[in-house]
């Protein structure tokens, strides 16, 4: 697991490269775009929110690789699961409904947004993939709830009081009772090869646990298997106000050294740093 991290770890620097070049000639191109710039400007627009979620990603892969803590702040979730099962809507078979209740709230906790989302991703696709016909029902729904008593699992805790729950449910065969105790091992999976790694359940078992949640199944057979994601609530009123960013400083021609072992980047850099009103030379 150690060099398969350090090999990811490898891979997302060279890619978030890649990724720093596209956000930022978009960001470009949009600057140069004259105010009726129409479907143009809004399918710049689109691959710059892409490549900014893709960067949010990479960063992600980064962080585990370097088991760097996840980066907590307030997440409102019903948006975030909206989001996760719109993109779901465009790779499940279209005989796969997908029913959604989000009544929640609040539904405010502190976390990591793209490790939460990557969670998400994961169950819906693990409940997908277990509907093996391509045809049934992926139900997700977000609620408060109020545990009577401490509720455990593995090796997760989540103490009594108020909580908020994630439910990803499907309507496939279940899981087999001899597989049920295995199924949150790294690398076990019953897909065919190819089809999967068996790391869904173990990532995101560990990111829920890093969260000070808990991570449950359920499971009986010809009925299907409900996943539930638990998170301590309490957050009300803790989403700080929007701030608008601050205004970047305007140069008056002084001249800045801009290094970088990336032509591109430096290249970027350079072409803000004009607009600006700043002289800027590229080094590598």
């Amino acid at each position: 697991l150690e060099s398969l991290g350090v090999l990811a770890g490898g891979i997302a620097h060279d890619f978030n490269n890649l990724l720093g070049a596209m956000v930022g000639y978009t960001e470009l191109a949009l600057m140069e775009l004259p105010e009726d710039g129409s479907g143009v400007q809004s399918h710049l627009e689109q691959v710059l929110g892409a490549g900014r979620k893709a960067a949010d990603l990479v960063r992600q892969i980064l962080r585990f690789s370097r088991r760097e803590p996840p980066t907590l702040a307030p997440l409102a979730l019903t948006p975030l699961l909206k989001e996760g099962l719109k993109l779901m809507r465009l790779s499940v078979p279209p005989r796969i409904a997908i029913e959604a209740d989000f009544s929640a709230d609040p539904d405010t906790i502190m976390a990591d947004a793209t490790q939460i989302h990557q969670v998400v991703m994961n169950l819906c696709t693990n409940a997908c993939q277990a509907m093996a016909e391509g045809e049934g029902v992926l139900k997700v729904s977000l609620k408060n709830r109020r545990l009577e008593q401490d509720r455990e699992f593995l090796s997760m805790r989540v103490p009594a009081g108020d909580c908020l729950e994630i439910a990803v449910a499907d309507t496939g065969p279940g899981i087999p009772p001899e597989q049920r105790h295995r199924i949150f091992e790294p690398y076990f999976t019953t897909k065919a090869v190819g089809e999967g790694t068996g790391l869904g359940l173990a990532v995101s078992l560990g990111i829920v646990k890093n969260h000070g949640g808990l991570l449950e199944m359920e499971s009986a057979p010809g009925k299907g298997a409900t996943f539930r994601v638990l998170f301590p609530a309490g957050l009300e009123g803790a989403v700080p106000a929007a701030r608008r960013p601050p205004e970047l400083p305007r140069g008056r021609g002084q001249h800045i050294l801009v290094v970088d072992d990336e032509p591109y980047f430096g290249d970027v850099v350079r072409q803000h740093l004009v607009r600006l009103g700043y002289r800027a030379s590229v080094f590598q």
